[in-house]
């Protein structure tokens, strides 16, 4: 090596990191909450009969899935206002997030509805349920075990996807570091602890994610 690390020289700087992870983490409970709702209401919609509105989410999921969250951030960012819809960088952020998750889970939670035996849907008419009492108090908790550690890694995937709204100066993890490497020109170091920071987050929500699920039905990892 040329030179040698200098992992000393970020220690002032620990409070922008601090900064970016906390505001990496609000993004992240929120998108997760929203976009699991949203999934949630998608995937009824899309396990009922054929309709309009369902083609409709239909086409959403599939324009969501099949394009890149930048390009998604890029056009809520810079393509809504020439519609006269303006919003802060904090704001585009979520609701990039709280779509792109909201496709995701209606598809995965969509799969674990598809696989939950009719008999289900029988027994809650049996017990005087009406349609939306069955599928939320019977046929959604057993779907929702069925896919749940996948959902939670679309939820991670998500966290790690909010990088990329460093791109319009929200000051989250990526967009600290960043800041920080051109103080610094220490790239090497920055972008090391940045990788290990991304990293504790993940298993830390992972953990979090799986052992709720647990507690709640009684899912395993």
């Amino acid at each position: 090596m040329s030179g040698q690390l200098n992992f000393s020289a970020l220690w002032p700087y620990w409070p922008e990191l601090l900064s970016g992870i906390w505001v990496t983490i609000q993004l992240t409970v929120m998108a997760t909450l929203g976009g699991v709702i949203i999934g949630i209401g998608g995937a009824a919609l899309r396990s009922g009969k054929p309709c309009l509105a369902s083609r409709l989410w239909g086409g959403y999921v599939e324009l969501i899935r099949n394009t890149p969250f930048v390009v998604q951030l890029f056009f809520i960012v810079f393509g809504l206002p020439t519609l006269g819809l303006k919003m802060t960088a904090g704001q585009a952020a979520l609701l990039a997030m709280l779509i792109n998750l909201g496709a995701y889970s209606t598809e995965i939670i969509r799969a674990g509805i598809q696989v939950t035996p009719k008999g289900q849907w029988e027994a809650g008419r049996v017990l005087g349920l009406t349609r939306t009492q069955t599928f939320l108090r019977v046929v959604l908790p057993v779907a929702l075990q069925r896919v749940y550690p996948a959902l939670v890694s679309q939820c991670i995937i998500v966290m790690l996807g909010s990088a990329v709204v460093s791109q319009v100066s929200y000051p989250e993890l990526t967009f600290a570091a960043s800041l920080i490497q051109s103080r610094t020109f220490l790239s090497f170091e920055v972008w090391l602890v940045t990788a290990l920071l991304y990293l504790a987050l993940s298993l830390v929500m992972r953990q979090l994610l799986l052992a709720a699920g647990r507690k709640w039905s009684g899912v395993q990892s």
